[in-house]
């Protein structure tokens, strides 16, 4: 008797058309995770071909179940398989548009059995895998030699270094390839994002006076692709956080308020999971108290950040390519793991964190501490350190902010920046004075603000 071999994500066996109904939820289940698949009438489980009556009627029973069972429609090949005598109804069927039902329910296929989901795993993972399936394979208009070699460069000296990428002589060519970022001659999406010379992904970074979004301080917008982004977001966070110096056996450590490895993480994370498409733009903003990471893109997996850190839990990854190569330049630590990196770093360094998911976006918050006196005199071109005197209302804590990022400032930049009147600027100028946090220098025309508190 012909053996046709085991069960597969992608290969299902009916005994008999007397399974319809169970044949079609396999087709829904492999559809929803793979898109293509084989399915044989006649067949037992082991996958011995038993045989089964096929004629022009039976054939037809099986194309009116899918049409009336499966949906949105499909066009699978159905013919007739004859091994050493044994007849068999074969089914081969694919579809991009997921997520397919059977008779109104969605399946997901798991090793070789087929489990219907939850309302929850529906809207994420079927909302994730329809993304990642049709955006990271598709072709972008890049054509192969439209990249950022220096970047590609760095990336497998980097992966080499980490152990992550065996040694050998590698070329742009050979790494668009290897890692199928290339295809017919063009760059795939993920190989624009990654490493395209034509700017592709936007980050807006900025700096703020207080923890609204109100008073702009210094506002930035990088347009690269995401190897450069994420260089450019981590110098500008460390450019403007606070840093503290520690003298230890002589030797002076420079100490960041937020430690690197967490900005490093986040980032990766971030640019990782994001929803990409048209012109993507992610964000950081710098407060005085918090500095928020916003991801374009709903939160990529049923688990929730705590059961991450809580569990050891495969990551459900939105973007594979992306992430892989991510993962091997060392920007990410390991695959579900950044959460509980992430949670164990910013409770060594005593730093607090949170979260909100949105419908549009992911953003990750991270609270900083208040200003104390052992801050180091690490300062950066923009400071975002407004005083925490408590003799001085938000008003003035504004105004003294932009001046210590502006000392030149004229009344008319600090309304502006403020969203103040210019009457009520010079009044908050003269109280700053009067209370000795400021000192006019120079003539009337030229007015520098020396700052003394």
């Amino acid at each position: 008797m012909k053996n046709l071999g085991k069960e597969t994500e992608t290969l299902e066996f009916k005994k008999t058309t007397g399974e319809m109904k169970a044949a079609m939820i396999s087709i829904a289940s492999i559809l929803n995770k793979h898109g293509v698949g084989t399915l044989y009438f006649g067949v037992k489980p082991n996958g011995d071909v038993a045989g089964q009556d096929v004629s022009e009627s039976s054939l037809r029973d099986v194309s009116r179940a899918v049409y009336e069972t499966i949906k949105p429609q499909i066009y699978p090949a159905i013919t007739e398989e004859v091994f050493e005598g044994r007849s068999a109804i074969k089914v081969e069927f694919s579809g991009e548009s997921t997520p397919y039902s059977a008779a109104g329910r969605y399946y997901l296929r798991t090793a070789d059995e087929d489990r219907e989901v939850t309302p929850e795993e529906l809207k994420v993972f079927f909302g994730a895998n329809k993304y990642r399936e049709k955006w990271e394979k598709g072709l972008s208009e890049l054509t192969e030699k439209q990249v950022d070699r220096s970047a590609i460069k760095n990336f497998w000296q980097n992966a080499i270094a980490a152990g992550r990428l065996p040694e050998g002589r590698y070329t742009c060519p050979i790494i668009l390839n290897r890692f199928g970022l290339v295809r017919d001659g063009h760059l795939t999406n993920a190989g624009e994002a990654l490493f395209g010379n034509n700017h592709p992904i936007s980050l807006k970074v900025g700096i703020f006076a207080t923890d609204e979004k109100l008073t702009i301080l210094d506002m930035k917008l990088f347009e690269d692709n995401i190897f450069n982004l994420m260089r450019l977001a981590e110098e500008y966070i460390l450019q403007h956080i606070r840093w503290r110096v520690e003298i230890v056996s002589w030797e002076r450590d420079e100490i960041p308020e937020v430690p690197v490895a967490v900005v490093r993480e986040i980032l990766a994370n971030s640019f990782a999971h994001a929803i990409y498409g048209g012109r993507t733009t992610h964000e950081i903003c710098i407060h005085p108290g918090k500095i928020t990471f916003y991801s374009p893109g709903e939160y990529a997996s049923k688990y929730k950040p705590e059961e991450y850190i809580k569990k050891d839990l495969e990551s459900e990854i939105r973007n594979p390519a992306i992430s892989k190569i991510l993962f091997l330049n060392h920007s990410i630590e390991k695959f579900g793991s950044g959460f509980k990196r992430i949670d164990s770093l910013c409770k060594d360094a005593g730093v607090k964190y949170s979260y909100e998911n949105g419908q549009n976006g992911f953003k990750f918050i991270i609270k900083r501490n208040p200003i104390t006196s052992d801050t180091a005199d690490v300062t950066s071109d923009v400071t975002t350190d407004v005083t925490s005197d408590d003799e001085l209302n938000l008003t003035e804590k504004t105004i003294l902010a932009i001046l210590k990022s502006k000392p030149d400032a004229s009344r008319d930049e600090l309304a502006e920046k403020a969203s103040k009147t210019v009457r009520t600027v010079q009044r908050t100028l003269n109280s700053l004075r009067d209370k000795g946090y400021i000192e006019r220098e120079g003539a009337k025309q030229n007015t520098v603000w020396k700052i003394k508190k």
